[in-house]
């Protein structure tokens, strides 16, 4: 369903134990929020994020929100801090308008409102995404950070590269990064 900003959502309600305020100590699975950003693709035809969920639920991680947002910066700096808010979102998958196109604003809308900046996965991705493609990945931006405790990835909106961001780097990484981002563990 789209409403009047031209968003789409599909909520999973993630049944969260009582008790479980803003998830301490990490016990049982995650809860992801991913986020199609595209002005084209609707969340039922959206391959990149569909490969997300799909690794997400492989490694036995919630889906608690999937929704669709047209690509503006007011859309994404608003749907990334109210899914931030939300008691079941431990982490935020942005897919789309990443790129350097004039109407790609994804990274411009994220980066002001980032709490701490996760530069070595800007590095890491790229260096994989080098490995594969080659230099046409000079042409592809990704952003990652900390806003109230949570971690948000913004990725490609290609599901190549989204399969490699969240089972390369993301996914086998995101439990501590959760944890230690909530000081429920020391980062080292």
């Amino acid at each position: 369903m789209a409403d009047a900003r031209g968003s789409e959502s599909a909520t999973v309600d993630g049944d969260r134990p009582a008790g479980d305020e803003r998830r301490p100590g990490i016990d049982g699975p995650l809860g992801f929020a991913v986020v199609t950003v595209s002005g084209d693709r609707g969340i039922e035809d959206d391959e990149p994020t569909g490969e997300i969920v799909s690794a997400v639920e492989a490694a036995d991680h919630e889906v608690a929100v999937r929704e669709r947002i047209d690509a503006s910066h007011d859309n994404v700096q608003s749907a990334v801090s109210r899914l931030v808010d939300r008691d079941d979102v431990d982490l935020v998958v942005a897919a789309g308008s990443t790129g350097i196109e004039p109407s790609d604003v994804t990274v411009e809308a994220v980066r002001p409102i980032l709490e701490k900046d996760l530069p070595t996965f800007r590095y890491a991705y790229a260096i994989r995404a080098i490995e594969r493609i080659g230099t046409r990945a000079i042409g592809g931006r990704t952003e990652a950070g900390i806003v109230d405790g949570v971690p948000v990835f913004c990725l490609p909106g290609n599901a190549e590269a989204t399969r490699l961001a969240i089972e390369e780097l993301i996914e086998p990484e995101a439990v501590r990064l959760v944890a230690t981002a909530r000081g429920d563990e020391d980062d080292d």
